[in-house]
């Protein structure tokens, strides 16, 4: 078992053992981020969920209206004039077969791989290699589109994309933990809404489990699921 470090011991003394208001829960969370970096907030969502089958797997995007905090570098594989469009649109890197094979050698400087449907064929060779990395663009993950100018602004200025993982569970980041507890809670807001709207058609029986949120090294917080599906967006912001 890992050691619980001095610094997390502390801090997890001042957290309950209770479901919290969700602004009371991201106040906590910004209070226990006293890592000496930058720290991100995290969600993380039990969900009744069962993704061995394909009518309970969960995977898509969710636009953060407050943003993420970070500047992501966006790669994108097209073919012809989209490569230009793409490098156009602020695309950190693009090409064609020879990006795919610079991605082959290992090559992968990006947080983020767009491609056009027609490049799809090619960039399945590359699965084994983007896939544990989470970065095999898909449909449903908003980054297989010929609407590169569009995907590259959204993913740049807040649009992230999550799934849940082979238990159930999603973990996503929604902020950083320096933002204002009022933003990150727009932000976590629109991640529950994002997730109710994508429920799997096969999700039987109570959906929402459990939500915790926690900073990058901070204990985690348990939010109040009903308060937090209940909230008007108003209300959040």
């Amino acid at each position: 078992m890992a050691k619980v470090s001095r610094r997390l011991q502390e801090l997890q003394k001042k957290v309950e053992e209770r479901p919290y208001e969700p602004l009371e829960a991201l106040n906590l969370l910004r209070e226990t981020a006293t890592a000496k970096f930058a720290e991100s907030a995290e969600a993380h969502i039990r969900l009744g969920i069962d993704p061995k089958y394909a009518d309970q797997q969960l995977r898509t995007t969710v636009a953060l209206p407050k943003g993420t905090g970070q500047s992501i570098r966006v790669a994108v594989i097209a073919r012809g004039e989209k490569v230009t469009e793409a490098t156009n649109a602020g695309a950190d890197l693009a090409g064609s077969e020879e990006l795919i094979a610079e991605i082959q050698k290992g090559s992968m400087d990006f947080d983020l791989l767009i491609a056009t449907p027609d490049m799809m064929p090619q960039v399945a060779k590359l699965g084994k290699l983007l896939g544990p990395r989470g970065l095999m663009p898909s449909p449903k993950g908003g980054t297989v589109t010929f609407d590169l100018p569009q995907a590259i602004a959204e993913f740049k200025a807040g649009k992230l994309e999550f799934r849940a993982d082979k238990t159930g569970i999603v973990h996503v980041m929604f902020g950083k933990a320096t933002f204002p507890a009022a933003d990150l809670l727009v932000n976590l807001k629109a991640l529950q809404e994002t997730i109710d709207r994508n429920r799997p058609s096969g999700a039987k029986g109570r959906y929402w489990r459990t939500v915790y949120v926690s900073a990058t090294m901070g204990p985690s917080i348990e939010v109040d699921v009903s308060l937090l599906r209940d909230l008007k967006f108003g209300e959040a912001a």
